[in-house]
C-alpha cells in the first residue's frame, strides 16, 4: 500500500468512518492536534530521563492515539451498519485519568512547594515539557469547541486536562531531577 492516495489533493480528508471533510474542519483540527502533541511527547521520551517518566510517557502516546482516534470518529459514524461499536475496544477509562493523578502525586512529593507561577525553561527537556503542555491545552480546546458543536466522549476533554496538569508537573520534576533553575514568576509591585 502506498502512503500517497491522492485523495486530499482537494483540500478534504476522511474520517474514521469514511465521511469526508475539509481539511481545517474542527474536527481534523481536533486530532491533528493530539498527534502534534504526541509528537512532542515523543521527543520528550527521547531525553536522557529516568527510564520510569519514560514508560508513564509510552503509556500517554498510547492513550493519544485512542483520543485521536475517538476524535476522528464522527457521532454518525460511531457504530457499524452490524450494529457494533465501531471503536469497540478503544476508549479512555476513567482509570486512565487516576493514572495520570497517581504519578502527579508520586513526583509531587519530592518538590518544593510552588508560591508563584513558573516560568518556562531552565533546561531543553523541561522546555520540551512546557511546549508539550501548551499543545495538550490546545488540544483540550479544540476537543471542547468540538464537543460544543457535536457531543464528544467526556473523558476525551477529562484526560487531556489532566495530561496537561502531568506535564507541567513533569516539567517540574525535571528541573528538580536535572537541577535545573526553575525560575518563579513575582509580579512586580
Amino acid at each position: 500500500m502506498k502512503i500517497y492516495t491522492k485523495t486530499g489533493d482537494t483540500g478534504t480528508t476522511a474520517l474514521y468512518g469514511g465521511t469526508r471533510v475539509s481539511k481545517h474542519h474542527i474536527r481534523i483540527e481536533s486530532y491533528g492536534t493530539v498527534d502534534e502533541l504526541n509528537s512532542h511527547i515523543g521527543l520528550i521520551r527521547d531525553q536522557d530521563i529516568n527510564p520510569s517518566y519514560k514508560n508513564v510517557l509510552v503509556e500517554v502516546q498510547d492513550r493519544l492515539f485512542t483520543v485521536g482516534a475517538i476524535l476522528a470518529t464522527p457521532p454518525e459514524d460511531e457504530k457499524l451498519k452490524s450494529g457494533e461499536r465501531r471503536l469497540k475496544n478503544l476508549g479512555i477509562l476513567e482509570s486512565d485519568v487516576e493514572y495520570l493523578e497517581k504519578e502527579m502525586d508520586a513526583m509531587e512529593e519530592s518538590l518544593p512547594v510552588m508560591t508563584h507561577f513558573v516560568l518556562p525553561g531552565g533546561h531543553t527537556t523541561v522546555s520540551y515539557c512546557h511546549i508539550a503542555r501548551c499543545v495538550c491545552r490546545r488540544a483540550e480546546r479544540l476537543a471542547v469547541h468540538l464537543n460544543d458543536m457535536e457531543p464528544t466522549e467526556e473523558l476525551v476533554i477529562k484526560y487531556l486536562n489532566r495530561l496537561s496538569d502531568y506535564l507541567f508537573v513533569l516539567a517540574r520534576k525535571l528541573s528538580h531531577d536535572l537541577q535545573a533553575d526553575e525560575v518563579q514568576w513575582i509580579p512586580r509591585k
